[in-house]
């Protein structure tokens, strides 16, 4: 039997040693750098009447840029309201108390997150405050459907078309 050469050998090493170091890269990818470790977060919450296919971990963004991200989803038995806490980064603590949320969609299939837009009021969401002003997801097969059934959205007629037009003829026939 031949015998590996050390070549061999530090060519597997080499390829075992680079397809652990992906699964590393894949691995903090996938958890967005966390693994468990505390940061320095406070929670909010929103009440929405439609969330689509919003789920938690999905990013909260302001202007595009991720400040936190959705920890939990709950269903309000008394208003049947979906309650939706947001954990935000420490850094943005000072959120004016006016701050509006609705949930967008990345894209046309995209994922969906919560965006934040601050508001001009002097005082601040302290943590475990609740985010008045909301907007529901918007549903784009239900929007879809409604424009498809509806005949375009065009189903009242135009004053110019119920009155009947006059012919040709009948101006002709007339004298003063």
């Amino acid at each position: 039997m031949a015998s590996r050469g050390p070549r061999l050998e530090f060519a597997v090493g080499a390829f075992l040693l680079l397809a652990l170091a992906s699964l590393l890269v894949l691995a903090i990818a996938s958890t967005n750098g966390r693994f468990g470790f505390g940061r320095d977060t406070y929670s909010l919450t929103a009440r929405f009447t439609n969330l689509g296919q919003l789920r938690p971990n999905a990013p909260v963004k302001i202007g595009g840029v991720t400040v936190g991200r959705v920890e939990k989803i709950e269903l309000d038995p008394v208003k049947f309201d979906s309650v939706v806490t947001l954990a935000i980064d420490g850094r943005f603590r000072e959120l004016d108390a006016d701050t509006s949320a609705s949930i967008q969609t990345a894209g046309l299939l995209g994922e969906s997150y919560v965006a934040l837009q601050p508001g001009g009021n002097p005082e601040l969401l302290q943590p475990g405050d609740e985010i008045v002003f909301t907007q529901p997801a918007v549903d784009l097969i239900q929007m879809v459907g409604q424009y498809m059934f509806s005949g375009g959205g065009n189903n009242a007629p135009a004053d110019d078309a119920a009155a009947p037009a006059a012919s040709p003829a009948d101006e002709e026939g007339t004298t003063p």
